[in-house]
């Protein structure tokens, strides 16, 4: 468990934000998300099923087109309880198919309920599904070590692992690479590049 928040410290000098991980660029909602969220170690089941939704919302497009749409999401889904989302009705996904604050593509849609159904299956198997997932690595973040944009990768055998049974219990849109991305969102892995001001932060997280 996290002694501290991650957050907690003040807002970075403007030599740390020279420092920053690449990907962010200068969008303030993809900063303020580098900055506070990504990376910081998950155990709330309710947190998990939130990004694994959206990591999956985000196939094929870029992570921050799912951010903006967030909040919206949360609406659509019943702040991503899985309880509540594993009762919506077919009518009710299919009126969100005409949320344009959605991506709107049916079988991404219907997912989140398939998956919300197979969460609580596997929360009743393990106990909780931050157990579940955590133990892909050994029940502590994996520190990447990271040096430079090159050495991130888009897979690991830890989120080839947790997809193959993830994909085997029925879960959709939960190929590795969407994995892996989770992976690193929910701070299982500590991605920040060394040289970011976020990656000591995280690590004192661990």
């Amino acid at each position: 468990m996290p002694t501290m928040p991650a957050n907690a410290k003040q807002s970075p000098t403007p030599q740390e934000r020279d420092k920053r991980c690449w990907w962010p660029g200068d969008d303030p909602l993809y900063v303020a998300y580098h900055d506070e969220e990504w990376g910081v170690p998950v155990w709330d089941d309710q947190k998990h099923f939130e990004f694994l939704c959206l990591e999956g919302q985000q196939a094929g497009l870029s992570w921050i087109t799912v951010l903006r749409k967030r909040e919206n999401y949360r609406r659509a889904f019943k702040d991503f309880d899985p309880v509540k989302v594993a009762r919506m009705r077919d009518s009710t996904l299919e009126k969100l198919l005409t949320d344009t604050g959605l991506i709107r593509n049916r079988a991404k849609i219907f997912a989140v309920r398939n998956n919300a159904k197979l969460f609580l299956e596997l929360q009743q198997e393990r106990g909780s599904f931050t157990d579940y997932i955590w133990s892909f690595v050994g029940g502590k973040p994996l520190d990447g070590k990271r040096k430079q944009r090159g050495d991130v990768p888009a897979t690991t055998p830890e989120s080839d692992a947790l997809s193959k049974d993830l994909k085997k219990r029925g879960f959709k849109f939960v190929g590795s690479t969407i994995c892996y991305a989770h992976m690193q969102a929910a701070g299982l892995v500590n991605d920040h590049t060394s040289n970011c001001f976020r990656y000591r932060e995280v690590k004192k997280c661990q």
